[in-house]
């Protein structure tokens, strides 16, 4: 049997995304992006945004863009969501009717900013589900941008719900809504994984995500010249903070993020040993270089198998065949 139908059986998988976010706003970056994106595979996915890359005035015309982008011919892997206005903007409805009506069939998916809490989020959730099914989609995700201390406090509700498929922190507007009591190096490493509020925040959005099965993004790294520090922050962020998932500004992020979350081949390579041992008994449990593993430590494997996977790092054939014959990470075989 499939690792997905003896390890969660009868259960929701847990969500399975790249491992990297990269925004886009302008259309030069956004066709750009798309171009890396054919190159590269699907080892990253894209945000057009409508938030920050419209012009004033412009904003009708620029979501008629995304749109036409992402139904284009160009978005070969299905992997390019949009970033929307918030919810209390003018421009939010116009920017949801647009993008769902162009090209509700290939979006990944929309991102929600700014929510101030829970409310924010079913009054979205309510607006993109009418815009979406009345263009012939039923099951659009929504990822949400944690930055407001209301959307925080509501933070484990928010990731309860179904349509939510990922949180993101928004560090530089949650540091600014703190009005100057969180200093401004918390914006950036090293005192972003530092300062307690801003560690508590990350750690909140993560145990919620993780808590219903949903992915964690972490923020943003300001300094686009040095890749060496993106990459740095997405290893604390995976290794310290349980984040999966992070956002690109560059891409020249792109890469760095990539590798650092993703399981080394040797981390694959027990992975891939553990469960096809535990397959060829049954999935009960198995011995393998002098430990004990059973369910619980198969499912963590599989997520590692999962990951490795969806970051190109090569597996052995047996344990790639779980993985061939358009079978996706998260649906079984």
């Amino acid at each position: 049997m499939h690792p997905s139908q003896v390890l969660f059986p009868g259960a929701q998988q847990p969500v399975s995304l790249p491992v990297c976010d990269h925004y886009a706003g302008s259309e030069k970056l956004m066709r750009k992006s798309m171009a890396l994106q054919q190159e590269l595979g699907a080892l990253f996915d894209i945000t057009f945004d409508c938030e920050d890359g419209a012009a004033a005035g412009n904003e009708a015309a620029h979501a008629e863009l995304v749109a036409a982008l992402i139904a284009s011919p160009d978005n070969v892997h299905r992997r390019i969501g949009a970033r929307v206005h918030d919810v209390g903007s003018p421009y939010f409805e116009q920017d949801v009717a647009l993008i769902c009506g162009g090209a509700a069939g290939k979006l990944a998916f929309l991102m929600l900013p700014k929510p101030e809490g829970l409310a924010d989020v079913q009054r979205a959730l309510e607006s993109i589900s009418r815009a979406s099914q009345a263009a012939g989609r039923t099951d659009l995700p929504v990822h949400v941008l944690i930055e407001a201390h209301g959307a925080l406090a509501d933070v484990w509700k928010i990731a309860a719900l179904p349509q939510v498929q990922s949180l993101s922190f928004g560090v530089m507007d949650f540091v600014s809504a703190h009005y100057g009591a969180i200093p401004g190096s918390a914006m950036r490493s090293p005192g972003q994984f530092d300062h307690p509020l801003v560690r508590r925040a990350k750690l909140e959005i993560a145990a919620a995500c993780h808590a219903h099965g949903k992915v964690p993004s972490h923020n943003v790294t300001t300094d686009i010249k040095n890749p060496a520090a993106v990459a740095d922050d997405a290893g604390r962020a995976a290794q310290e903070f349980g984040y999966t998932r992070m956002w690109s500004i560059h891409p020249d992020q792109i890469r760095p993020i990539v590798q650092a979350m993703s399981p080394s081949t040797e981390e694959a390579g027990l992975a891939a040993q553990i469960l096809l041992k535990a397959q060829s008994v049954q999935w009960g449990p198995i011995q393998h270089l002098g430990n004990l593993h059973d369910r619980a430590s198969y499912r963590y494997y599989w997520s590692i198998l999962q990951r490795a996977h969806a970051t190109g790092v090569d597996l052995p054939p047996p344990a790639a065949d779980w993985f061939v014959a358009g079978a996706s990470l998260s649906t079984q075989p």
